[in-house]
Parts: C-alpha cells; sequence; structure tokens
C-alpha cells in the first residue's frame, strides 16, 4: 500500500514565473500565480511548480565534485527540431554532440539540466 501520491515536482530558482513561462513554450500548458510559488498546468493534468530560492545557485553538469541532484526526460518525436526549438526559447546544450544517441543534454535558462529523448 502506498503511503503517499506524488503531488508536484518544484524546481528552485531565482525567477519562478520566467522559468514556468520557458517550460510552458516547450511543454505546453497554463502558468498560474505570481511571486514565490508558480504553477505550471499541464496537459494531461500534470504539472510543474517553480519557487523562488533566495541566493539560487545553479546545480553543475557533468559534476565530478557532486551530483546533479534530479534531471527531466522530456519526450520528443525529432530530436532536431526540438533541440532548435529549446535553443531558441533558451536553454543551453550541456551534451549534445554525439547524434548516434537517442538524447541530448540541456540546461534551462536557470540551470537545471534536461533531457531531450527520442526513445
Amino acid at each position: 500500500m502506498a503511503v503517499a501520491e506524488l503531488g508536484v515536482v518544484v524546481l528552485d530558482c531565482p525567477d519562478p514565473r520566467a522559468l514556468a513561462r520557458f517550460y510552458a513554450d516547450v511543454l505546453g500548458g497554463t502558468v498560474e500565480g505570481e511571486g514565490d510559488w508558480v504553477d505550471l498546468k499541464l496537459p494531461g493534468g500534470q504539472a510543474l511548480a517553480f519557487q523562488a530560492a533566495p541566493g539560487f545557485v545553479p546545480p553543475k553538469w557533468p559534476a565530478p565534485d557532486g551530483s546533479q541532484q534530479f534531471h527531466l526526460d522530456l519526450e520528443v518525436k525529432d530530436l532536431d527540431a526540438a533541440e532548435k526549438a529549446v535553443l531558441e526559447l533558451g536553454a543551453r546544450p550541456l551534451d549534445a554532440e554525439d547524434r548516434t544517441r537517442t538524447f541530448r543534454v540541456y540546461s534551462d535558462p536557470a540551470g537545471h539540466p534536461f533531457c531531450l529523448c527520442a526513445c
């Protein structure tokens, strides 16, 4: 028997509304809220939340002396088209050179790593 249900994944960041808007442009959905907490209601009922974090320091990737803590895997049909779109929205490539793999690694504008996956 489960003890709990997953409510929402929350990303700390310096500007919750701006990061929610980035992910809304990538994933679709509706940005709700202002200030220190902003929700992104995704199609299909899922949600991501964004919380202001004073002194936010983005994770390092790769980090031989630490871990990235978590990352999002975003499924896409066309890696090249998705890559072009996320880069235009402000993502940065972290590990996208190997075109033979079914995934590529980027960071969002706040520095959180995410993968585009055609798996």
